[in-house]
């Protein structure tokens, strides 16, 4: 994935009307008046977060006579997790190691019995 891509897909789920719509979409096409229905917002204001969605690739939109379906295409959002993934392997090998001394910490290794009695 580019980071151009990359970029626009943080961006466009950074806020929190666009994720919204990407949760109503995971379970099938919806038109533009069924997305807008739970937001207190303008049919036109609805319209600017699907574009948003749609120039990164999140949605598309097609176009069925007089019906304007919405579909989510979830592989930039695979592409951000894969990216991501990384990081989170990168910081579970970090916490191992922080338990793994810790462990050390709290359970020093015993010397043996005939070393102890010098």
């Amino acid at each position: 994935m580019s980071p151009d891509r990359l970029s626009r897909t943080f961006a466009a789920l950074a806020d929190p009307t666009r994720r919204a719509i990407l949760t109503r979409l995971r379970s099938g096409a919806r038109t533009v008046n069924e997305l807008a229905a739970p937001h207190a917002m303008s049919l036109p204001a609805i319209s600017k977060h699907l574009k948003v969605l749609e120039h990164c690739g999140l949605i598309t939109r097609g176009r069925a006579s007089r019906w304007r379906p919405c579909r989510l295409k979830a592989a930039p959002l695979k592409e951000a997790v894969d990216w991501m993934e990384q990081y989170r392997r990168h910081w579970e090998d970090r916490l191992d190691r922080l338990e793994e001394y810790l462990q050390q910490l709290q359970h020093p290794p015993q010397a043996p019995s005939h070393e102890r009695k010098k």
